[in-house]
């Protein structure tokens, strides 16, 4: 089992930056594909990005590439969500996800990550 805790949510203004953050418990923490989703109200849930266990192996989703940057910390079981140049459009729930070694295309889909985090609510303001 593989606990997560997201954190670093709230309310920004258009065009400012952020910084999430989720912490692991339980299972070793290395092993493990890490990946951000968001989901909007009346949306499916949405890659946004993952990073391979080793840190150095990151994706990004086509919406928010560029504007986002993925990271890892295994000493501290924690993985980051660093966002620029917020927008309206990226106002959502963002959930963090844990899965096992996949392929490139499979850590795009959420249904391949194994353990979530409880969300952590972000909403930009224009």
């Amino acid at each position: 089992q593989v606990q997560l805790v997201e954190s670093g949510g709230g309310l920004m203004q258009a065009g400012g930056s952020l910084r999430l953050s989720c912490v692991a418990s339980g299972r070793t923490f290395r092993s493990e594909t890490m990946g951000w989703f968001r989901q909007a109200p009346g949306k499916e849930r949405e890659f946004v990005a993952a990073i391979r266990w080793s840190g150095t192996i990151t994706y990004y989703g086509d919406s928010v590439k560029g504007r986002i940057t993925i990271s890892r910390d295994n000493a501290k079981n924690t993985v980051y969500l660093e966002m620029n140049s917020l927008k309206p459009e990226d106002t959502a729930v963002y959930y963090c996800a844990a899965g096992g070694r996949m392929l490139s295309p499979a850590l795009r889909v959420s249904s391949e990550y194994n353990y979530w985090g409880q969300g952590t609510q972000v909403t930009v303001s224009s």
